[in-house]
């Protein structure tokens, strides 16, 4: 599969993947659902759900550090500043930092997988559903999971091809 295969399919999940509701009750069933996983496939995983305005949830399993909570918080930042997937501008840009010219800080930003827009109808995009502690494809990988899992679609119709 090709790059632009991928951002496509990234814009899919993207544009499919959209919550009728978003609240602290759905934060808390998603992210339950990925430390669930975490814990059952021995991932270790920092897992943060929130609305731009505050954190609704927040996990860490056993392996994860303080440098997972801080690629977290970049991906976040990354994730509000774009408004996509912060795996889709790796796709698109390259992993790493932004170009000094985009004055998206280092310190703040980062191009890296895990960072998912929380869409919800007729709202459009509140927040992030964000993981850090695998490869970037496969914390995207987790995200999208959970959010077919939780909406109940076929993960198949969004998954991204094994590398």
């Amino acid at each position: 599969m090709t790059t632009e295969n991928d951002i496509a399919l990234v814009k899919k999940q993207e544009t499919g993947l959209v919550l009728a509701r978003f609240d602290e009750e759905v934060a808390y069933e998603i992210g339950s659902a990925i430390r669930a996983r975490a814990l059952a496939e021995g991932l270790s995983l920092v897992v943060d759900i929130r609305t731009w305005d505050r954190q609704l949830f927040f996990s860490a399993t056993a392996g994860t550090s303080a440098d997972n909570t801080e690629w977290v918080r970049r991906k976040i930042n990354s994730v509000r500043r774009y408004q996509k997937a912060s795996y889709r501008l790796v796709l698109e840009r390259g992993e790493g930092v932004f170009p000094p010219q985009s004055g998206a800080d280092p310190a703040d930003f980062v191009m890296a997988g895990g960072g998912f827009p929380i869409r919800v109808t007729g709202a459009g995009i509140v927040g992030a559903v964000t993981v850090s502690g695998l490869p970037g494809r496969d914390d995207h990988g987790v995200v999208v999971d959970a959010l077919c899992d939780h909406l109940g679609l076929d993960k198949k119709i969004f998954a991204l091809p094994k590398q």
